[in-house]
């Protein structure tokens, strides 16, 4: 059992709200198709006189988020910005500028990289830092097929930049690996690893910053709302940040056929970081 409540309308929690910070895969859309409950929640917010900022863990810069949730369909009257951790990961990559630099991620992300001075193109053998994005294919492979590039690394004691903290997401119903899984296998073999994206300060700093200046004045953290999916990144940052959070439930965390009150209790028990309520789905 939990004392969180379960809740089907985020409306009564929107009037105390000015900013939301909403997570994109998971909340928005789930990789292939828009949920359009969520679209409309934050459409109905901004009618409301709300900002709603897209603040996501994906390793791309803004517009290159922007560009795909088009793509998808995320229609841009469901937001008024959006920040990424691809944004804040941005400035630890730039100090590496001049160096020898591995990147380990699909070419769709190589957008982070775009304007800066430091540029990919190192191996494991040469690399003096390594800058993780995700899989080279997320769609075939785990972290187990990175063991043995780690080991070199580690070997060699190249620092990692990880520029998405998520260990996994829900696509199309199918649940991939992301940057923060091959980041965690690292750490766990001792290397050392960088972040700035959720549940980190600095992407909350920077939120929090964009926000404020998109509605023309400092906005206080009792007005800011945080709605995401993600247990160790959208619900621990948040309450790390001291602002309030919504869990929305999603594959990647709440079990086939397990009831929403039980999987609450099993994430959120007491001694651990909590939202102020769970939702089935984002809805008005």
């Amino acid at each position: 059992m939990t004392d969180i409540p379960l809740i089907t309308s985020i409306a009564p929690l929107a009037a105390s709200s000015d900013l939301w910070f909403v997570d994109i895969w998971g909340v928005i859309h789930n990789g292939v198709r828009p949920f359009a409950s969520s679209v409309a929640a934050c459409e109905a917010f901004r009618k409301k006189g709300g900002t709603a900022l897209l603040v996501t863990n994906s390793p791309r810069p803004h517009e290159s988020v922007m560009r795909q949730l088009d793509g998808i369909g995320v229609a841009r009257s469901a937001y008024d910005g959006i920040v990424s951790s691809g944004d804040v990961s941005r400035s630890l990559i730039e100090a590496w500028a001049g160096r020898a630099i591995l990147h380990i991620g699909p070419s769709r992300d190589l957008p982070i990289f775009a304007g800066l001075t430091a540029k990919p193109g190192a191996t494991v053998d040469d690399a003096e830092v390594a800058v993780c994005t995700g899989l080279y294919d997320d769609e075939t492979e785990t972290p187990a097929n990175y063991s043995a590039l780690l080991e070199k690394l580690k070997a060699r004691g190249v620092p990692m930049i990880c520029a998405n903290p998520d260990l996994k997401v829900e696509r199309g119903g199918r649940i991939v690996y992301c940057a923060g899984a091959i980041a965690a296998a690292y750490a766990a073999l001792g290397g050392d690893v960088s972040y700035a994206g959720k549940p980190h300060h600095p992407i909350y700093e920077l939120a929090l910053r964009t926000g404020s200046e998109l509605r023309g004045a400092p906005v206080s953290k009792d007005r800011v709302l945080a709605i995401g999916d993600g247990v160790a990144t959208d619900i621990a940052g948040a309450v790390k940040f001291g602002i309030r959070s919504v869990f929305i439930a999603s594959g990647v965390y709440v079990r086939s056929g397990e009831s929403l009150t039980a999987a609450a209790g099993r994430l959120f028990p007491s001694d651990k970081p909590q939202p102020v309520a769970v939702m089935k789905s984002f809805d008005w």
